[in-house]
């Protein structure tokens, strides 16, 4: 598979520059892709196709609901000419809720309900169906997932008393079964991508996804900003580790991590992509910039480990970091 747009650069900090008003705040933000970015700054002068959304029909029958109850969606292009048999799965990101105040808080977005979903969205970057911007891909079939789950599609349980369903593991299996009936089983090649949280879903579903097609099917997986700091914080304190062990434990994610890591380590380092990278037996691509100021604010100097201010204006421009705040990114 000929993918011009993908570039493996890890460090050990990520940077996303903020793109047409999209930013990484915190874990229940939003953000475009590296891929759709780039079309984005496009649309301005040419106006991007607009996709509209589908959703699953039969995936209550089946309990695959997002947080509120509400059917889960997607956005589907049809493909063309020589990329007809070909698809093209994009997973969306936008955080995790990692307790039940602040999935209540999600269910009431359009990253936890469909209710409040865009009725189209622009079809942008590794989405883009103008083979000026998207060479490699313009003519797949393209497919975006909608996000509504809030644990990257691994959850599977539900709690009644705040109402809340956690069933993202169920939502990814009710839409890969509805796109292989309208076609997607005869793909040629096929390619799971994700951005962020969706990156790391990309990750997680990346072999399952190899499972669903015929060995003659070329099939690779891409995480885009999909990489995750598992370290201390400038308090001494595993900020990310202790929220993603809140998502594990609410929604139900462990019996959904690949029981390869699991046998060996908790299942809250299960969800760092870094512990399961080594066991995928799919061909996968990362993509991650050198430097993500996402990842110093949320990970590393949270305002909850840095009371005193200290870190504030570094973790905004690290142009503005001492010497001795640049040698603790640096370790």
């Amino acid at each position: 598979m000929k993918l011009l747009w993908v570039g493996i650069v890890v460090g050990l900090l990520y940077f996303r520059e903020v793109v047409s008003g999209y930013e990484r705040v915190g874990f229940n933000a939003t953000e475009l892709s590296h891929f759709e970015a780039h079309g984005a700054s496009l649309a301005v002068a040419n106006d991007p196709l607009m996709v509209g959304l589908t959703l699953i029909q039969n995936a209550a029958a089946k309990g695959a609901v997002c947080l509120d109850g509400t059917l889960p969606g997607y956005h589907l292009r049809r493909g063309s000419g020589s990329g007809a048999n070909n698809w093209l799965i994009n997973l969306e990101g936008g955080g995790w809720c990692n307790n039940v105040r602040t999935c209540v808080y999600r269910k009431k977005t359009r990253r936890g309900s469909s209710k409040y979903m865009e009725k189209e969205i622009p079809f942008t970057g590794i989405l883009s169906s103008n083979p000026e911007d998207n060479p490699d891909f313009f003519n797949w079939n393209k497919v975006k997932l909608r996000y509504c789950d809030g644990a990257s599609f691994t959850g599977d349980t539900q709690d009644k008393d705040a109402q809340l369903e956690f069933r993202g593991q169920r939502i990814w299996s009710a839409a890969m079964e509805d796109l292989m009936s309208k076609g997607m089983s005869s793909a040629g090649q096929a390619l799971l991508s994700g951005c962020s949280a969706g990156g790391l879903a990309s990750i997680l579903h990346c072999d399952e996804f190899r499972d669903l097609f015929p060995k003659t099917t070329k099939v690779k997986c891409l995480s885009d900003g999909g990489l995750f700091l598992d370290v201390f914080d400038v308090s001494g304190e595993r900020t990310l580790r202790n929220f993603y062990n809140g998502v594990v434990d609410l929604q139900g994610v462990k019996q959904n991590l690949p029981r390869t890591c699991i046998d060996h380590l908790d299942p809250t380092l299960c969800f760092f992509p870094q512990n399961l990278i080594a066991s995928i037996k799919t061909p996968l691509f990362l993509l991650n910039a050198a430097y993500d100021s996402w990842q110093i604010q949320a990970s590393l100097a949270p305002p909850a480990a840095d009371p005193q201010g200290y870190w504030h204006e570094c973790t905004l421009n690290h142009g503005k970091c001492s010497s001795l705040q640049i040698q603790f990114l640096q370790v």
